[in-house]
């Protein structure tokens, strides 16, 4: 943090902080093949997949 994040405008409303250029992303989702995972992604694999079939099942 900087010295100056605490500081307020004129009207007392602290300002947002920007996201800088260098950090900002396309949003594009990357796949990776399975033999790259590692617990966690298999975990959250069942979960997805866990997820899509109560909405599945649910609008059926």
């Amino acid at each position: 943090m900087g010295r100056d994040e605490h500081r307020t405008n004129r009207r007392g409303k602290a300002r947002l902080a920007q996201t800088p250029k260098y950090a900002k992303t396309d949003s594009k989702d990357v796949e990776f093949s399975v033999e790259f995972g590692d617990h966690n992604d298999k975990i959250a694999q069942v979960r997805r997949h866990a997820a899509q079939e109560r909405v599945k099942n649910r609008n059926s």
